[in-house]
């Protein structure tokens, strides 16, 4: 038999192949004493959240960093008081024997940055507000008037590139999707495309000064965004002959199992593409934790193939841009849209995705266990209360209940145990490949058949009804891209039956499951693919399965379960207790589902890296706080102590609050 596969190679254009892990190679940069992209490992490193005028704070902090795995360290220096000072903690660290490479964060002000460029490893611009607009104006602008300020950015930046040259100091690019110049807004809207352009101008600047010691990124708190952003900016440097390394990270991930999902969602999800020199994991949290979650992400990689492809090759085009011999689009890495099914009564179609956990290992005579997938069972009046992440499906392989289940919870049986049922009543069978070809008796309404994603062939296509569900799973190294072709080989033979994703883990602990999982079934749902998730990892409790599931939906915007938090993990420049206030506004607000309110510590990151958040909650000054709707301000300079009424009288207002049940 034929095997189903893709009809022309899956090089996407921004990676080395779509369907096998291949490192992408770069350019290799030096940072002080620890090299950057090339063969080197994927580096780790996180940022400072101490007052950098606190010399001793900072220093101590910093090593706390590097003892938790950071082989570089960030500093903020807003101004040039706190770049002059870096020389100070610079050499303090190294009287104490720590020689690990300083990065200056830099917002507004080249003067810091010139300064600080003279002292540290590493400097960090954004091009949105180094020496560019951001006034959050609607401005028009004709060619003449977009050259003029490219003119005059390119006399801003040109004194730090050559300050960069003669002290061996390396530069950070880094665009976020949330501070894009009104320049670019205007040109490109706010797009991947705005973001990568905005990177791009700076580039070409720098490589006018014969300066190539570079890394670029491309942040923002939408993974669908970010991700969107990496490739398109990989597939555009390799169109010039670049290949600059890449800093990976989403900002303002949150903290908790949300950050870490998030993270894992959206660096993993590049890291699967071959894609990423160092990480930096965001989370509102000291910065000691994390270093180990980012290095949890990387490690997976390091024994993996790292086959390099040739600088500056160019690619005319992405397979996603392709069209098959049935005239349909196929899949595009760049831009979201969700892979087109035949909907199977709540599954498919335009229904969000399912979550489908595995319960044949409990005590099926117990229904108080559900409450862990969100059901919650109420003795007294015999019936079930659902929770906003109550899963869809459930497993009982061979197993039956003494209970009778929820009458919106499917039941999945193995299908010979399925055939024995009496009351086959919401309950539906679960069949091997081999086990559907040749059954004669089929459920009327629903059918599962699980099958590896290397399975499939294509005289076998035919004998799937239309009331069947793909269960896809693999036991692939790299698993993901396995997958990943199977759904692209579905799009091209215009098959539109839905799929359930499975992975299924052995005996990995609750962090390590949320950032695997996260990786393997995010990466998939970024790009449109899945109308299910399974998790199966028989170590774990249901809860964690179950709240990990929902939680790779929301990271990826695929189903909205609980109220989203973009909170950014704060940094010298913070004006408030970033943990405290988190924890204060999520326990007045989780319950606001479907909302995102933005929680930043300073001006420089709200509110522009809040881009697509409902409501802001944002440090202006000491004990001061700005309150905004979207990008609008609505009332300036709240005293802290009040703020977050004032916030929740604006989302009342505004006809968004409900009360907690």
């Amino acid at each position: 038999m034929e095997n189903l596969s893709v009809k022309h190679d899956l090089d996407g254009g921004y990676c080395n192949s779509l369907t096998q892990y291949s490192r992408y190679l770069t350019r290799e940069v030096n940072i002080g004493d620890i090299a950057l992209g090339g063969h080197n490992p994927i580096r780790i490193q996180s940022m400072t959240t101490t007052d950098t005028m606190n010399t001793l704070a900072t220093v101590e902090q910093t090593i706390r960093m590097v003892e938790s795995g950071s082989e570089y360290v960030r500093i903020t220096a807003p101004s040039i008081k706190e770049a002059e000072n870096l020389a100070n903690i610079k050499k303090e660290l190294r009287y104490r024997g720590y020689n690990v490479p300083l990065i200056a964060d830099i917002h507004f002000t080249p003067n810091a940055a010139e300064m600080a460029a003279r002292i540290v490893e590493k400097v960090r611009v954004n091009p949105g507000n180094y020496a560019d607009k951001k006034k959050f104006e609607n401005l028009e602008y004709t060619q003449d008037t977009y050259d003029a300020e490219l003119a005059r950015i390119y006399k801003k930046i040109i004194p730090l590139v050559k300050i960069c040259k003669e002290y061996g100091t390396a530069m950070r690019i880094g665009t976020n999707h949330g501070s894009l110049s009104d320049r670019i807004m205007s040109h490109y809207g706010d797009t991947p495309r705005g973001m990568v352009e905005s990177a791009m101008e700076f580039i070409r600047m720098c490589e006018d000064q014969n300066y190539y010691n570079l890394v670029i990124s491309m942040k923002a708190s939408n993974t669908q965004v970010m991700v969107q952003a990496y490739r398109l900016l990989v597939k555009t440097m390799v169109k010039e002959g670049m290949n600059y390394p890449l800093h990976l990270g989403v900002t303002e991930a949150g903290d908790g199992e949300d950050g870490r999902i998030k993270s894992a969602v959206g660096i993993g999800t590049l890291l699967e593409d071959g894609l990423g020199d160092t990480i930096r994991v965001s989370l509102t949290e000291d910065p000691e934790f994390e270093a180990p979650v980012a290095k949890a992400l990387a490690d997976r990689y390091s024994s993996r193939s790292r086959e390099s492809e040739v600088r500056g090759q160019k690619i005319d085009s992405a397979p996603g841009l392709r069209t098959s011999d049935f005239g349909l689009p196929t899949y595009s890495p760049y831009s979201y849209s969700r892979r087109i099914t035949e909907p199977v009564q709540h599954i498919g179609g335009h229904h969000h995705p399912v979550v489908m956990i595995d319960v044949s290992k409990e005590n099926l005579k117990d229904p108080y266990f559900l409450s862990s997938v969100g059901y919650n069972y109420s003795a007294g009046l015999d019936k079930y209360n659902l929770a906003d992440q109550a899963c869809d499906l459930v497993y009982l392989g061979d197993n039956l209940p003494s209970f009778s289940f929820p009458g919106n919870l499917k039941q999945i049986y193995n299908y010979q145990t399925w055939l024995g049922l009496r009351d086959k009543n919401n309950c539906h069978p679960l069949f091997s490949f081999d086990e559907f070809s040749a059954a004669d008796f089929k459920d009327e309404f629903l059918n599962f058949v699980q099958i590896d994603a290397k399975q499939l062939n294509n005289s076998s296509i035919d004998q799937l009804s239309n009331n069947v569900i793909l269960i896809l799973e693999t036991a692939a190294l790299h698993g993901m891209a396995e997958q990943r072709a199977f759904f692209v080989a579905l799009q091209e033979k215009n098959i539109q039956i839905p799929v359930i994703i499975k992975r299924t883990y052995k005996e990995l602990d609750a962090d390590n499951l949320m950032l695997y999982a996260a990786t393997d079934i995010g990466a998939l749902f970024t790009d449109g693919f899945g109308d299910g998730i399974w998790i199966d990892d028989q170590s774990q409790n249901l809860a964690l399965i179950n709240s990990t599931s929902f939680g790779i939906l929301q990271a990826t915007r695929t189903r909205i379960s609980k109220t989203e938090y973009i909170s950014c993990p704060s940094c010298g420049r913070t004006l408030f207790d970033l943990q405290e206030t988190t924890q204060l506004i999520r326990s007045r607000t989780d319950h606001l589902k479907g909302l995102k309110i933005g929680i930043m510590g300073c001006i420089v990151n709200g509110p522009g890296e809040m881009a697509d958040a409902d409501y802001g909650y944002v440090g202006t000054g000491p004990d001061k706080i700005t309150l905004y709707r979207g990008q609008e301000v609505v009332k300036k300079n709240v005293n802290t102590a009040f703020a977050l009424d004032e916030l929740i009288d604006i989302i009342k207002g505004d006809g968004n609050w409900v009360e907690k049940s």
